[in-house]
């Protein structure tokens, strides 16, 4: 298999756990390269549900090598009741889990000073999980973060620990008025934390290099998804970290032409937690339905995901930011009892005289005020769990996937209908070869009848 990186196209949550999970079969290695345990990843292992949050989602594979990369940042406590999780169920990580010797480290000060933000913003609140994440990687880019390698050497780890927490406290106390941490007991919890981890700690930049030197095949996983990229996203409602394809390089240490495709995961419909716009939003009956059939509570908060319909808009963007060589359909099922089916092929814009944008606008006030221009395609109202052929779905289910996939641009590889791995169809490559030749990711044409129509 070639080194992949599996990247989430919209606002996360899209299943690709799962991919991975199913990919990891055909991979030597499964590498995290991004995020904290703010995410997520569900896997069906022994017909049980597993929630792994760090830990790379092949680490249920045997044989296989997962990698915790230098991007992540790393709660120790929360690694190692994972790992405890992971060991009760008969899964040993001795020789399978390494985590970088450069990846930065949560704190409790910075889980306080993310909630105690949150509680001061109000109507302002971006919607965080409270880990931690973001005040992380805000102190990894002042300088002041301690890496995975600082917490291996008690005597740095202390100095640089009692530095942080003496600012920390400070900024706590004069600006939410709560109290602080103390240095003794912090410092004797984390070296604790420190001998339990020690045998995996490595540096993963040599290990990955090498082993694709050897001939190994890398799959790259992301946590949250592209339209959640600090860059790229709908900011300022977005993670703290490269979410999109390229952060597999900066957060593993592997150049970018050392990575063969890019698959990009997608749901048949579209969700979203927390706050930020959503154009294709549904606040009614249909959005519940969607919600309620797809199980749609996050993994790691358990809060209700908002739902609304597919949006091309926002896929297409990733696809171009991505540069996807493929896209997989996930949830399929989801839809299987809708009369009829709505996709987004652009936004009306607010004041601009009904003028359809087929791209991402930057501005926040433009899509959350912005009207969805949608195609109507009927619905197949036929369970497709129990198909595993592509040309054994209904026709209309073909019908759909095959209009999303012209309007995103990109060819559909997979297309998931349930939760456990055999619930996937895989299309033949001959014909996603052909695919992506009619349909280069590149295009910037508005691809779908409505939207031509639309624009004029």
């Amino acid at each position: 298999m070639p080194n992949i990186v599996v990247v989430g196209t919209q606002w996360g949550d899209e299943g690709k756990g799962k991919i991975v999970d199913l990919l990891a079969e055909r991979a030597d290695y499964i590498v995290r390269y991004q995020g904290g345990h703010n995410a997520g990843h569900t896997i069906i292992y022994k017909g049980d549900v597993c929630v792994l949050h760090l830990i790379p989602s092949g680490i249920f594979h045997p044989g296989k090598i997962c990698v915790i990369g230098n991007g992540v940042v790393v709660d120790p406590a929360a690694l190692l009741a994972e790992i405890s999780e992971i060991e009760r169920r008969g899964v040993s990580v001795r020789g399978s889990l390494f985590v970088s010797d450069r990846a930065h480290l949560i704190l409790p000060y910075h889980r306080a000073i993310e909630r105690e933000s949150e509680k001061h913003k109000g109507a302002r609140k971006i919607g965080t999980t409270g880990r931690g994440i973001g005040p992380a990687y805000a102190d990894k880019v002042a300088r002041i973060g301690i890496r995975m390698a600082d917490l291996m050497e008690p005597k740095l780890f202390r100095d640089r620990l009692a530095t942080n927490i003496d600012e920390m406290n400070e900024f706590l106390r004069q600006i939410f008025k709560v109290k602080g941490f103390e240095l003794d007991a912090m410092y004797k919890e984390y070296c604790g934390h420190a001998d339990r981890l020690r045998p995996l700690v490595t540096d993963t930049t040599v290990l990955l290099n090498d082993a694709i030197d050897r001939g190994k095949s890398l799959l790259f996983e992301g946590a949250q998804a592209t339209h959640l990229d600090v860059d790229f996203g709908t900011y300022p409602y977005v993670t703290s970290s490269s979410a999109s394809a390229g952060g597999a390089c900066i957060g593993t240490g592997v150049g970018p032409t050392r990575i063969d495709a890019v698959l990009g995961v997608a749901k048949a419909y579209t969700t979203r937690v927390g706050s930020g716009p959503f154009p294709t939003e549904l606040n009614n009956a249909q959005g519940q339905e969607l919600q309620a059939a797809g199980r749609e509570f996050g993994a790691t908060t358990g809060r209700p995901r908002r739902c609304g319909w597919f949006d091309a808009v926002l896929v297409r963007t990733a696809a171009r930011v991505n540069g996807l060589t493929g896209l997989v359909i996930t949830k399929l099922d989801v839809l299987d009892r809708c009369r009829e089916i709505r996709f987004c092929t652009g936004y009306r814009l607010h004041g601009m005289g009904g003028k359809i944008a087929t791209e991402m606008p930057a501005s926040m006030t433009a899509l959350e005020s912005c009207q969805p221009v949608y195609e109507t395609l009927p619905g197949w109202l036929v369970p497709t769990t129990q198909i595993r052929t592509y040309a054994k779905l209904p026709k209309a289910a073909r019908t759909y996937l095959e209009a999303v996939e012209r309007a995103v641009g990109c060819p559909i590889e997979l297309v998931s209908t349930g939760s456990k791995r055999e619930e996937t169809i895989e299309r033949a490559p001959r014909a996603a070869a052909r695919r992506r030749r009619a349909t280069p990711v590149s295009s910037n044409r508005i691809t779908t009848r409505a939207a031509r129509k639309a624009a004029g």
